[in-house]
């Protein structure tokens, strides 16, 4: 299936890219995974692997070409959201990594945030190449993950370790795929490392929730780690991984599935009510963006995930941004279970809490909804316009909330 092609099927009709491009006559999901093989004529078939495309994830070979035409020409709104790039001290090529063996976030000894920011000047200086074609900036993302890959063996800490495998996983993967085929890449380190140490503890939250409650984890926390397993399944020409990030998305049992993610429809009024809505709009925020991100990687694969479930994300999307914009929305009474035990608690009203907060999340949805879709989605793009020229890590602020997107959406997306 092309990427190009619109995907309208309904819900129930929906047959993942894997499905479709796999070829061995007929043979089902589970032998392309490995969990079986069917004797046909006495002899056992395997399905042929599925192609991957690449580059394949945010950005794939047209957003990076439009991004490198459009700036090369002074033209808006690409240059601004160059010059926001190439700004920001993460995209310097005199950027050194600090790699570590061990990366805790969560109780003592945290080191984290030095993760982080290799990650994103690794991403922001693999963007300044593909637009650019600037050598330094290439060899500079390649040392970063080059060093990293060839260090790194241990992410730990509290439950907040499953938040950075999550979250720089998807990361350094996006990165990662950026700089495929770059001279003196070591991509095949880099994929073990990703295998290796971000992939075990991505699988085991979604399968055990740290032995919590299946509802205790906010949206984020699946989401981050769904994308992380769906970055790794593509990075890796995985069909099993991909398929586990995407199964997840459409029938998962946490709250970063669909369904759960948006638990409240207001059909009538095009909105539907975000898992995070009554904890606080930060958070919420957040959630646009690993959804969105989650969404625009099975994009790049050929798989519609924006318009799931009769458009389900957008009408989230609309209703965060209505609100964030200073808009009244409905609310329905959010009751969840906590803990080991599941005990419940409520929310009865929205949260105000970080109202307005900006984040780099916004122009992925619009320019996907509005101009790739030629949707109407009102609330979306005037928050997009809020915003723009989106930056990247480092334009946010020091802390982890400022790194949780990658960004530079105004630069990639612009259509």
């Amino acid at each position: 299936m092309s990427r190009t092609f619109p995907h309208q099927h309904s819900p129930g009709a929906q047959v993942s890219r894997r499905g479709l491009l796999r070829t061995a006559g007929g043979l089902t999901a589970a032998l392309a995974t490995g969990a079986g093989a069917t004797a046909l004529g006495g002899s056992t078939a395997v399905a042929a692997p599925a192609p991957f495309t690449h580059p394949g994830m945010l950005h794939a070979y047209g957003e990076l070409n439009r991004a490198k035409v459009r700036v090369a020409a002074g033209d808006e709104p690409w240059l601004s959201g160059w010059n926001r790039l190439t700004a920001n001290s993460h995209a310097a090529s005199t950027w050194t990594p600090r790699p570590q063996a061990t990366v805790v976030r969560g109780g003592s000894g945290e080191n984290y945030g030095i993760l982080y920011n290799d990650i994103h000047a690794a991403y922001q200086n693999a963007l300044r190449w593909k637009i650019a074609g600037t050598t330094a900036h290439g060899d500079t993302a390649r040392d970063i993950l080059n060093a990293w890959s060839a260090t790194l063996t241990t992410v730990t800490g509290n439950a907040d370790r499953f938040l950075a495998a999550g979250i720089y996983g998807y990361q350094f993967a996006n990165a990662a795929e950026l700089m495929r085929g770059y001279t003196g890449f070591d991509l095949g380190r880099f994929k073990a490392m990703m295998l290796d140490v971000f992939y075990p503890l991505n699988h085991q939250f979604l399968t055990r929730h740290n032995d919590a409650c299946i509802t205790n984890y906010w949206a984020n926390w699946d989401l981050c780690t769904m994308n992380s397993v769906l970055a790794i399944a593509i990075l890796c020409d995985d069909a099993a991984k991909y398929d586990q990030a995407v199964n997840y998305f459409k029938n998962g049992a946490g709250n970063g599935s669909l369904a759960h993610a948006v638990p409240f429809l207001y059909d009538a009024q095009g909105l539907a009510q975000w898992q995070e809505s009554g904890r606080d709009q930060g958070h919420t925020m957040m959630g646009m963006g690993q959804m969105g991100a989650f969404c625009e990687m099975a994009w790049s694969q050929g798989e519609d995930l924006y318009g799931y479930d009769n458009n389900r994300f957008l009408k989230a999307a609309q209703y965060v941004a209505r609100y964030n914009l200073g808009q009244d929305v409905p609310f329905t009474t959010y009751t969840w279970g906590t803990g080991q035990n599941c005990a419940q608690q409520s929310q009865t009203v929205i949260s105000s809490s970080g109202r307005g907060q900006v984040r780099p999340v916004w122009d992925i949805l619009h320019h996907h909804y509005a101009r790739r879709r030629g949707l109407s989605v009102p609330y979306i793009t005037a928050m997009a316009e809020s915003v723009r020229p989106e930056g990247g890590g480092g334009d946010y602020g020091t802390n982890s909330g400022g790194f949780d997107q990658l960004g530079f959406g105004t630069l990639m997306y612009a259509k």
